[in-house]
């Protein structure tokens, strides 16, 4: 089974990734740590979003053949990648069906006050779902970049609120 765990920025997608790992035995692709680990380290300021996006999409790739190996072996992969946009999830769905693979979204439906606080204290605490600080600019820009999931695509889902 392929778990996508969709929600904006602060939600809980991590935590709650690690959570849904120890109910499946599953194993966590988060996009965060990859990025923090093979991009950031890497990364000019001249460097736009279409960079990471970029190198996101490599990332992906490698992602998308683990989870086939995982699925050979009947093991779960959660998919902590942000999945902000429909497009994206859909890629994964796409994926999914043409591999015969059972798909699930999670979808984290939280207040933008209470993600905020959570951002910003996990800025302040550096605790283990830390990755790298996230900015009150990058906070808003996920507002306006963030899409919700569709009727049809919480057909099956998972609902998370508050």
């Amino acid at each position: 089974m392929i778990h996508l765990i969709v929600g904006n920025t602060g939600s809980g997608k991590t935590t709650y990734s690690k959570q849904l790992k120890g109910k499946t035995n599953g194993i966590i692709f988060s996009i965060d740590t990859w990025n923090n680990t093979l991009f950031l380290p890497d990364k000019k300021p001249i460097d736009s979003l279409d960079w990471f996006l970029e190198r996101i999409d490599r990332a992906e790739n490698i992602i998308m053949d683990l989870v086939k190996q995982l699925e050979n072996s009947k093991t779960d992969a959660i998919l902590d990648l942000g999945l902000s946009k429909f497009e994206h999830r859909e890629k994964f769905r796409r994926f999914a069906k043409l591999n015969n693979f059972e798909l699930q979204l999670h979808f984290l439906d939280i207040s933008k006050e209470t993600r905020f606080k959570r951002i910003m204290k996990r800025n302040e605490d550096k605790g283990d779902t830390f990755e790298f600080e996230v900015s009150k600019d990058n906070f808003d820009f996920m507002e306006t970049w963030f899409e919700k999931p569709t009727e049809s695509e919480m057909i099956k889902g998972v609902l998370i609120t508050e």
